[in-house]
């Protein structure tokens, strides 16, 4: 079996490689956008892996792997993003629009309550909710990003801002009937 190693040595630098080509800062403002969108996605999996329900655990595999398209999306080279593959590397406005509908429908079945509600009442509520804050930062990182120039697909920032609150609904699920107000009253 040949030697595989891990270890590249580029980034010894302070610099990481885009997808398709080029090299930006590892503190660079649009790493720290696809970095929280990894450091979601592997909250999701801490989520996934405390799931007792099924259906819950399969939504949020789903939603583990379209942020892999989102994080590609975001850390392509801009001179290449015409190789980009829809659904794969590409977020589309289709993938929008299902997270739409899973929240139209998952709110219909369990509607909000209309208070703050203290995340933690089960294991898995509470890494959806931590997955929940990770998601907007992205999104507060993707913003940046695109303010400071960077090439950033709209498709991608409305997809991180529906994903936060589909997140927040599946925390609502995950945690059942088990939910405490923020305040007394």
């Amino acid at each position: 079996m040949a030697d595989v190693r891990i270890y590249t040595k580029a980034g010894d630098d302070g610099s990481t490689g885009l997808f398709l080509g080029s090299r930006v800062s590892k503190a660079d403002v649009l790493v720290d956008a696809y970095g929280d969108v990894d450091e979601a996605v592997s909250l999701l999996g801490v989520a996934r892996a405390a799931c007792p329900d099924p259906t819950i655990a399969g939504l949020l595999l789903r939603l583990q792997r379209e942020l892999f398209v989102a994080a590609a999306d975001l850390a392509t080279n801009p001179a290449h993003r015409d190789r980009l593959q829809p659904g794969i590397s590409l977020l589309t406005p289709q993938m929008v629009e299902d997270l739409e509908g899973l929240i139209d429908r998952l709110v219909a079945e369990r509607p909000l309550r209309p208070v703050f509600i203290v995340p933690g009442s089960t294991p898995t509520s509470a890494a959806i909710d931590h997955a929940r804050t990770v998601v907007r930062r992205a999104e507060r990182h993707v913003v940046h990003a695109q303010d400071v120039g960077h090439h950033v697909s709209p498709h991608v920032l409305r997809y991180l801002n529906r994903l936060s609150d589909l997140v927040f609904v599946l925390a609502r699920h995950a945690a059942g009937d088990q939910e405490e107000p923020a305040s007394h009253d």
